[in-house]
């Protein structure tokens, strides 16, 4: 969804909740069905290269090609470190459950480190007309996207839901 398209909704929660949940079932399939027709250990890896590659196609002809969207603005996320977790427990225990619990716990718990060198320069504060902002809050400011009503993307005004509270570590 929208949570991987753009760089101001990455650092919300369900971003790094929900993302991975959905990422898992096609490496997670693809994993399997080569495991056990083949007993190829690296499904999930294929799966992700091939993923990842559809999404920089589409990243770079619809967002940036076709309407200049910065490419650092919607860069996809990493998958890849959580897939190789996935298929190295496939490879070493041989085992499809615990490659499900321990591989998938795995590709959850990689799935924000791995993705925290990108985000991490977008976490910045900065002031803009008096109103305190992350740097990627700021980004969506300026790159209105059209077809999204202002009450769905708002910009919170007055705090910074990055560094207050619970809302990233």
């Amino acid at each position: 969804g929208d949570w991987d398209f753009w760089s101001d909704w990455k650092d919300r929660r369900l971003w790094v909740t929900v993302l991975p949940i959905m990422a898992i079932t096609f490496p997670a399939a693809v994993q399997a069905v080569l495991w056990w027709r083949y007993r190829i250990a690296f499904g999930a890896t294929l799966c992700v290269l091939g993923l990842l590659f559809g999404e920089w196609v589409n990243r770079y002809f619809n967002f940036w090609g076709w309407t200049y969207f910065p490419i650092n603005f919607v860069f996809p996320s990493q998958l890849i470190p959580g897939a190789i977790v996935l298929d190295v427990v496939l490879l070493m225990s041989n085992s499809m459950q615990l490659t499900a619990v321990v591989g998938g716990l795995g590709f959850g718990l990689l799935f924000y480190p791995s993705n925290w060198p990108m985000i991490a320069p977008l976490h910045l504060p900065v002031e803009y007309n008096g109103m305190m902002m992350t740097l990627a809050d700021l980004s969506g400011y300026h790159y209105v996207r059209t077809g999204m009503p202002e009450y769905i993307r708002m910009v919170e005004k007055g705090t910074l839901r990055t560094f207050g509270k619970d809302v990233a570590p």
